[in-house]
């Protein structure tokens, strides 16, 4: 049995939700998020919470808990919304943003042009700061993870493409 899944989600006053035939939505103030709800699963929706039951009361899925945490998820999304920060360590490396494009100089011979997925939002406060933002954790993650892996930080001098909140690990190196 699943702990998680059991508690209920509350919502605010200003979400709107609505499940019909597996489909759950929730639309907020910063947008509108439809999920895949898996036919194993029944949503209710009363007031100010949303419950996730199963169908099947004796052999309940494993998924309960995963299909919970994104229903969670798409209504925090589109109340408060995802970010992520991500920071370019190492000489001449930057970023920029132009139109739908992110420009990245990482050292390579060549720039990398990496284009911005249609619900994400990305800005650069500074040359070496990215800032990610949409309401859908899940592509935030994936455009998150798919820039990093253009320069991963190397343990040596911590050169490359890192989380804000990341540490890394540095290594001693070679001795005479």
């Amino acid at each position: 049995m699943s702990r998680i899944a059991k508690n209920p989600i509350k919502i605010s006053k200003d979400v709107e939700c609505s499940f019909t035939n597996g489909i759950f939505s929730a639309k907020g103030k910063l947008g509108q998020i439809a999920i895949n709800v898996h036919p194993n699963f029944n949503v209710n929706i009363n007031g100010d919470e949303v419950k996730v039951l199963p169908i099947d009361e004796v052999n309940i899925d494993p998924k309960w808990g995963t299909t919970r945490a994104l229903i969670a998820n798409s209504i925090n999304g589109v109340t408060n919304g995802f970010t992520k920060t991500l920071e370019l360590n190492g000489t001449g490396y930057r970023a920029s943003v132009s139109g739908s494009k992110l420009k990245l100089e990482l050292g390579y011979s060549h720039d990398i042009n990496f284009d911005i997925p249609s619900d994400v939002k990305i800005e650069c406060p500074k040359q070496n700061i990215i800032k990610l933002s949409s309401i859908n954790k899940e592509k935030l993650g994936a455009a998150a993870a798919k820039i990093r892996s253009y320069r991963k930080p190397e343990p040596f001098k911590g050169k490359g493409i890192k989380y804000v909140d990341e540490f890394i690990y540095r290594k001693e190196g070679k001795k005479k």
